[in-house]
């Protein structure tokens, strides 16, 4: 079916009233964008993230609009014509889009990746490339973590070097990218904990595109801060291998935890620290009891990977 996308264009003070007055018109879908509440909820909720797409915020400079959708039909430009009278002093901005415009045209942006020595990233619609590198199988539109970003890069690569042979904590587990990478890699089994609800499915449909079970991988949802049963669950079973790859005051909040779920050969591996943080979050590791082997940096980013200091072994 083909699809009018309806865009009009408002001010923050009416952007209320506009929607208050599409709704009682009997439209319904309506999706409002405005540059005023992203920066207003990029402000109250700063502890999640360090860093915002700069093309993203330019995208939405002096933006305040609402969208919806009508059939592209006789019945749907009829219905458009009858909004248009309703709303004087509004224009109506019509653009069609076809259903697979939503379904497909996203992953266009998707192509392989090669990480580190051994890895690519395979969206999980495409053939695997021909190569030697061992194949992840993803997609990239389910949650966070696409393999595309630095972050997850510092991480990939670290991984690479100590995951045969151990057991692996994903913490922030987003996609699985990172535990099931490391599966890939030869560890021997892997569990992710995320505190979004959506995880477990979304990594497990991840898995599954790599030949990996419920067998090789466990993903549970909860925070392992205020969760006491999954926190002391993760620290009897004690892992080989730790994987962070999270904004730094969620890192700084976590590492004590960490030595909890490390085995005393353990190697911690952490990301998402953007330049102008890096001191600080060092400095929290190392009040963890953590002994930072390594500090690894990627277009801004930083990464540690770390061991247990020898008097808390």
């Amino acid at each position: 079916m083909n699809w009018l996308e309806i865009t009009v264009n408002t001010s923050h003070e009416n952007l209320e009233p506009l929607t208050d007055r599409l709704t009682a018109l009997g439209v319904e879908g309506l999706i409002t964008e405005d540059e005023a509440d992203v920066r207003d909820f990029l402000e109250n909720n700063k502890k999640y993230w360090d860093y915002v797409d700069e093309d993203f915020m330019a995208s939405m400079s002096g933006v305040c609009r609402v969208k919806f959708y009508l059939e592209d039909s006789r019945s749907g430009r009829s219905e458009l014509t009858r909004l248009s009278g309703e709303l004087p002093g509004y224009e109506l901005i019509e653009r069609p889009v076809r259903d697979e415009d939503w379904e497909n045209n996203w992953r266009e942006y998707y192509k392989p990746i090669e990480v580190g020595k051994r890895l690519v990233i395979v969206p999980q619609w495409l053939p695997s490339p021909d190569t030697d590198r061992v194949a992840l199988r993803l997609d990239p539109g389910l949650i966070f973590g696409t393999g595309a970003h630095a972050t997850t890069q510092l991480c990939l690569v670290a991984t690479e070097k100590y995951a045969s042979g151990r057991t692996a904590l994903d913490l922030g587990c987003g996609s699985g990218i990172l535990a099931i990478a490391a599966l890939l890699l030869g560890a021997e089994r892997a569990v992710g904990v995320d505190i979004d609800d959506k995880a477990p499915d979304v990594v497990m449909e991840n898995a599954g595109f790599n030949g990996i079970g419920p067998d090789r991988l466990s993903v549970f949802a909860g925070d392992v801060l205020s969760d006491r049963a999954l926190s002391n669950k993760l620290s009897g079973e004690k892992f080989g291998l730790v994987l962070m790859n999270i904004v730094s005051d969620v890192i700084i909040a976590l590492s004590p935890k960490v030595p909890e779920f490390l085995r005393p050969d353990g190697i911690f591996i952490c990301s998402g620290v953007i330049e102008g943080r890096q001191n600080e979050v060092e400095a929290a590791l190392r009040a963890a009891g953590l002994h930072i082997l390594r500090r690894e940096t990627k277009d801004g980013w930083y990464a540690f990977i770390c061991d247990k200091e020898e008097e808390i072994c």
